[in-house]
């Protein structure tokens, strides 16, 4: 869908266009309510901030939507198909680094009872490793903000392709 398009659809389409991207209904209201949008940077500067600070029900919420990092999304929704593709970015892990990060997965799950949640787009499993090693030592705050940004950064990237950017 184009900007011109999603300017002019009906709010339940403008709504469920938005809804792969990141489904936080606060987020999709905001986004789909603010319509038209000038340019497709000006939507993605909105789908940057809107609904900040996203509750910590909306980040539980959220976060069903997305597998563990190393594992491939199942069914073939579209945000299953859009993680697909991200992580397909990440191309083939050597056996340490997968070993390295399922180990860091269960460590981080047991630790704050939610899947680890990176954007991948750009980096490689290497890096992903390193974060995960670092947020290892954050404070459950600590790491809800940094969730909620990461949601946004994998919220926008998702938009600008789905825009047509």
């Amino acid at each position: 869908m184009h900007l011109e398009q999603f300017n002019t659809a009906a709010r339940p389409e403008a709504a469920d266009f938005l809804r792969p991207c990141l489904d936080i209904q606060r987020w999709i209201d905001e986004l789909a309510d603010a319509r038209p949008y000038s340019s497709p940077d000006a939507l993605l500067a909105a789908g940057g901030g809107a609904a900040n600070p996203f509750t910590p029900a909306e980040i539980e919420a959220a976060l069903a939507h997305h597998p563990r990092i190393g594992e491939r999304a199942q069914g073939d929704s579209a945000e299953a198909k859009l993680s697909q593709s991200e992580q397909a970015g990440l191309g083939v892990a050597d056996a340490a680094v997968a070993g390295a990060l399922a180990e860091g997965n269960r460590a981080y799950e047991e630790k704050f009872g939610q899947v680890f949640l990176i954007r991948a787009a750009g980096r490689s499993r290497e890096e992903i490793l390193a974060v995960l090693n670092t947020r290892l030592g954050n404070t459950p705050e600590a790491e809800q903000a940094i969730i909620g940004q990461q949601l946004r950064e994998i919220a926008v990237l998702r938009l600008e392709g789905l825009i047509g950017r």
